[in-house]
């Protein structure tokens, strides 16, 4: 438990925004800077993730395992932060993964699959 019913139940609703997720963007996008509500719900996993590391971890493990393309690799991101090794295998697991999904850097759309992602990700590590 996180805390209060309230607190749960935000994060319970981030991780499903997460899971369904089709676009991977970890700040503003477009000319406007608009922050998508799936980067919010990934804003909220992280704060949480950080507060209550073993808690969350549960839910982060079940967003690797069963979330769309994009929420998948927002859950190897996320498990960066609190376990690198375990990061490093999902994105190893990840890399033969030919699925795609969204991605924003600011202002540009683009594609990716997980393979690529993930192969960027461990070459960055």
């Amino acid at each position: 438990m996180v805390g209060s019913g309230a607190r749960d139940r935000e994060l319970t609703d981030a991780v499903e925004e997460l899971a369904r997720a089709d676009t991977l963007a970890f700040g503003g996008v477009g000319f406007a800077g608009t922050v998508l509500p799936v980067t919010e719900a990934y804003r909220r996993v992280e704060a949480a993730l950080a507060a209550h590391p073993d808690e969350v971890r549960g839910h982060v493990d079940r967003l690797l395992d069963r979330g769309s393309p994009a929420g998948r690799a927002y859950a190897a991101t996320l498990l960066e932060q609190v376990d690198p090794g375990a990061a490093r295998a999902a994105w190893t697991a990840l890399r033969d993964d030919p699925a795609e999904f969204t991605t924003f850097t600011g202002c540009v759309m683009g594609r990716s699959s997980l393979r690529e992602y993930a192969a960027d990700r461990l070459a960055a590590a």
